[in-house]
């Protein structure tokens, strides 16, 4: 005997073997049992989720012998020729290969005829938004004045597609995706069935890749048979499905919200030899920590997360030790991580450093904490006045005091320009530089790394540590070329210009300009630091806040 998919073999054959369209099911059940069914029906959805088996089930529940009844018998001669397609009252139409104003006449033309042996004479049209427009208005005449033995039912995954008038005419249902939890059960129900040895993760990787299709799921089931067996085992089904394994997820969410870089870098090395793609574990580590966020968040995540239970208690116990604030600084970060992915040429790069940031991000506190410890530094102040006073000055006043504050924040003046005498004459070689910046900005940043040998109006010389970039940039002759017509027009006169190497830490050339600038920089940084370590008010705030501090930016 020839083998039966799980989806042909599990087919809904009744209202209550459907699957997350109880609001469908309801309503149809209900109007057979009040005798207010109507002539024209229009099921819409995404693939897989129950359109064509619900159209079948109605047609047998209308044509049943215990009929009209709210669940067809199954058992009667009239139900088994539906389910077995062989009915001669109930026609199934494919709406994509029957397109034409012809087949429309023709089904309008035989719907005047009564049925054979069945209570009504039903047409299913599957993928009804095919049809042509004048087959659109062939149909229309027939729906405006059915033949009260006969019944449609119409079948699309893009209702957007059919004209208004046929609309207005049906009666719509639209089915949802079912949800990944119903799924599960059906697929171990099914497996239970079959005597196959599955967990409940393993079931929850194959219906998130159904992605709400009852079809799908049973598709990638039976997949996932065909490679196992009856044993089936997580690792096998996360290779075959080609899915992001929830363990996986769980590691480098603990990773990040524990601190450990080492464990996240190593995670990502992880995903990559696995063959994942790094973006799509960017979604998928979006959507867990999601999760985590919902659940910290609200009282009943259940509703919200389309989850197996065991996947959701798993969530809960990673959640339960983080606040919702550390949650979402995370999120937003990998938010914006995976969004710049999408023109990265190095998208493991992108996630790496999110990773690390998530990893080192400092804690925030309360501000209600804040101000709380705000005021308690107020008051031991006031108690203790000694904590305020300028250690070297047990009694200063208040506004040196105010002065000693604001030097904390205050950046420290530049050093005066240093100038060679007979060399570098009154900061020439810094304007110069600031010219070109101006000019040629490309060539501007080469000078700002050579050191000034000799500045003159007729003859500029500079010199470059041995073996650099900058001296190769220079010497290179479109790029002397360049800096030679700037000089010339800053000296208003043809100047001579010539690059030399010089052997770094063993010549007495003067500093080049962007080693000026980094001397100045880290003397104002050091000043602050000095400063600030230094400064009453912030040891009086350390000591009663009881922290440390972890850097100085002058501003």
């Amino acid at each position: 005997m020839s083998y039966v998919v799980l989806a042909r073999k599990y087919r809904p054959q009744t209202f209550g073997d459907l699957t997350g369209q109880e609001h469908v099911t309801r309503t149809l059940q209900n109007a057979i049992e009040t005798e207010r069914v109507a002539h024209a029906f229009l099921f819409t959805g995404a693939r897989g989720v129950g359109k064509t088996s619900s159209a079948r089930i109605l047609a047998k529940a209308l044509n049943c012998e215990q009929g009209p009844a709210a669940e067809p018998c199954n058992v009667c001669p009239l139900c088994k020729e539906i389910t077995d397609g062989s009915s001669t009252d109930v026609l199934e139409i494919d709406g994509a290969s029957n397109t034409g104003v012809d087949d429309v006449r023709e089904l309008r033309d035989n719907s005047r005829y009564l049925p054979s042996h069945s209570r009504y004479k039903i047409y299913i049209i599957d993928e009804v938004h095919m049809l042509s427009t004048n087959a659109f208005n062939a149909l229309l005449k027939i729906l405006e004045e059915p033949p009260p033995h006969v019944k449609f039912i119409f079948a699309t995954t893009e209702p957007h597609k059919l004209p208004i008038t046929i609309l207005s005419r049906c009666q719509r249902f639209d089915f949802k995706r079912v949800p990944l939890a119903k799924i599960v059960a059906r697929l171990r129900f099914i497996a239970e069935q079959e005597g196959i040895t599955i967990s409940d993760a393993a079931l929850a990787m194959i219906a998130r890749k159904g992605d709400g299709s009852m079809r799908d799921s049973l598709s990638c089931f039976d997949q996932v048979l065909a490679f196992c067996g009856n044993q089936v085992q997580d690792d096998d089904v996360a290779t075959l499905v080609g899915v992001v394994d929830r363990r996986l997820l769980a590691d480098m969410s603990a990773a990040v919200l524990n601190g450990d870089t080492q464990a996240a870098l190593e995670g990502v090395g992880r995903v990559d030899s696995f063959g994942y793609n790094i973006r799509q574990f960017t979604q998928e580590l979006i959507a867990h920590f999601r999760g985590l966020l919902v659940i910290r968040s609200v009282p009943n995540p259940a509703g919200i997360l389309d989850l197996a239970e065991a996947e959701l208690n798993e969530l809960r116990r990673q959640a339960e030790h983080h606040e919702p604030q550390a949650i979402q600084r995370r999120l937003t970060l990998l938010i914006k991580a995976e969004s710049e992915m999408a023109q990265a040429s190095f998208p493991r790069l992108l996630l790496e450093m999110a990773l690390l940031k998530m990893a080192t991000l400092q804690p925030i506190l309360p501000v209600q904490q804040l101000i709380e410890r705000i005021k308690a530094l107020e008051t031991s102040a006031a108690a203790t006045p000694e904590l305020w006073r300028n250690p070297s000055q047990q009694s200063a006043p208040v506004a040196k005091q105010q002065q000693a504050s604001a030097a904390v924040v205050r950046p420290t003046p530049s050093a005066a320009a240093v100038t060679p005498a007979g060399q570098v004459g009154g900061g020439v070689w810094e304007r110069f530089v600031a010219f070109c910046l101006e000019r040629k900005p490309a060539v501007g940043a080469l000078l700002e790394y050579g050191s000034p040998l000799h500045c003159a109006p007729d003859r500029i010389e500079i010199g470059f540590d041995e073996g650099s970039y900058y001296l190769t940039c220079l010497q290179d002759s479109d790029t002397l070329q360049s800096v030679r017509e700037l000089a010339a027009e800053f000296n208003h006169q043809p100047t001579q210009v010539t690059v030399k190497s010089v052997v770094a830490d063993t010549t007495t050339a003067p500093q080049s300009l962007a080693e000026k600038k980094k001397h100045d920089d880290e003397q104002r940084l050091n000043d602050a630091r000095r400063e600030a370590a230094e400064h009453p008010v912030l040891m009086a705030s350390l000591k009663v806040l009881g922290g440390e501090i972890i850097d100085v930016k002058p501003l």
